[in-house]
């Protein structure tokens, strides 16, 4: 396949979905014989991306200012003759408009990938946003932004696929996480060993719902179900010290001192969630991924997830009694919650840990990266006719 050069457009290098699947996909280009091309500002990933075989051509493609746009399109469409490129993939709208033009402009195929849900208050900023509904080929990373996408924009059906973001769960493992792992974090978390964790792994932000889970455990405590249960915010404030102290107040003035705990980032999410026993999702506002519902439930650990977005898709619901793997709850009502924590509080360890191993088996089997770096290369032999799909074999087992 090394007549196949696929050139990803991409803002900048630095850590997210977007950035990350950018090198997923260059290492899988790279293992079916294909060569990748990533125009991008750079970043912190850039040595991650060449490590894995794709090469960087700096480009000021993050910039907004229609006149860059322009340059980047004249430059990029260069770029496409000169390295013979035959398909050009682009996760970002600024850089989108230059990949449209210069792919139009060169007669190339165009791909995009929604990584997440554009508002469109204006008409100006629902034209500016359509570019990534012209691609020929239209990625989303859940059915929740398929349904986006499709509300807004005019996107044939054969040409929308649903590939949803891959992660190495086998990096969830229990087996791959070492004891002392996990006994580091119950020693900096003050932990116990008779005590239950239910873990909230979300940066400290008002639209991850803290104060509701914080009024669910009050609740419990109130009815006398919160048992021996101790409720960990693992996120880092990003400078909003303000509401991190507002959410201590609140957590003092219910009476839930050392039993909610905020312990700030964690380096470690594979550990936290194998020392978990459950796991809360409580969002208010509409992820188009919600990998933290993924990551939980790879590790063995079932998951409350708020019906919002696609966190609810992530997981099998209590629908289905035989395989379901999490519960959703509504949005934003604490009382919801706390019903939903009391019941999964009262489950036998064995019976938790039933669920548990069907989540690690739904994670395995619908979020592997492998699965998602093959789909992709599947949505590019749609358009050049190729085998790269079929060529591609993953370094590793994910």
């Amino acid at each position: 396949m090394s007549d196949v050069t696929i050139l990803q457009v991409v803002p900048r290098l630095e850590t997210g979905g977007s950035e990350q699947s950018t090198v997923e996909i260059a290492a899988a280009l790279t293992q079916a014989g294909a060569k990748a091309l990533v125009a991008t500002e750079g970043g912190r990933l850039a040595t991650a991306l060449e490590d894995a075989g794709g090469e960087i051509i700096e480009l000021p493609v993050a910039s907004k200012n229609p006149l860059t746009i322009l340059a980047n399109a004249r430059h990029l469409a260069q770029i496409v003759e000169d390295r013979n490129v035959t398909l050009l993939h682009a996760r970002s709208r600024a850089p989108a408009w230059s990949a449209y033009l210069a792919a139009r402009k060169t007669q190339r195929p165009f791909v995009t990938t929604y990584h997440g849900a554009y508002s469109g208050r204006s008409g100006l900023k629902t034209f500016y946003n359509s570019v990534m509904a012209r691609g020929d080929r239209v990625i989303a990373n859940s059915r929740f932004t398929a349904g986006l996408i499709t509300s807004q924009y005019t996107v044939p059906p054969e040409h929308l696929h649903v590939i949803y973001r891959g992660f190495d769960v086998s990096a969830f493992d229990a087996d791959n996480v070492a004891p002392e792992r996990i006994a580091r974090l119950r020693e900096a978390w003050g932990i116990t060993p008779d005590q239950r964790v239910v873990l909230q792994a979300a940066r400290l932000t008002r639209w991850k719902g803290h104060p509701y889970t914080i009024e669910a455990a009050r609740l419990l405590k109130e009815r006398d179900q919160l048992g021996d249960a101790v409720f960990v915010f693992a996120g880092d404030t990003q400078g909003r010290e303000d509401y991190r102290a507002e959410l201590q107040a609140e957590i003092d003035a219910a009476g839930l001192t050392g039993i909610v705990r905020l312990v700030g980032h964690c380096d470690d999410i594979p550990a936290a969630f194998t020392l978990a026993d459950l796991a809360v999702v409580a969002s208010t506002r509409a992820e188009t991924f919600g990998r933290t519902s993924i990551e939980s439930q790879a590790a063995g650990c079932p998951v409350i997830v708020s019906d919002v977005g696609a966190a609810s898709e992530n997981v099998v619901p209590q629908s289905d009694p035989d395989a379901f793997t999490g519960w959703v709850v509504p949005t934003a009502d604490a009382h919801a919650l706390a019903n939903c924590l009391a019941e999964a509080l009262t489950l036998s360890p064995q019976a938790l840990a039933e669920i548990g191993q069907r989540a690690r088996r739904n994670a395995r089997e619908r979020f592997a990266l492998h699965d998602m770096q093959r789909a992709t290369l599947a949505v590019y032999d749609e358009l050049l006719g190729t085998g790269l799909a079929a060529t591609f074999c993953p370094a590793k087992h994910l």
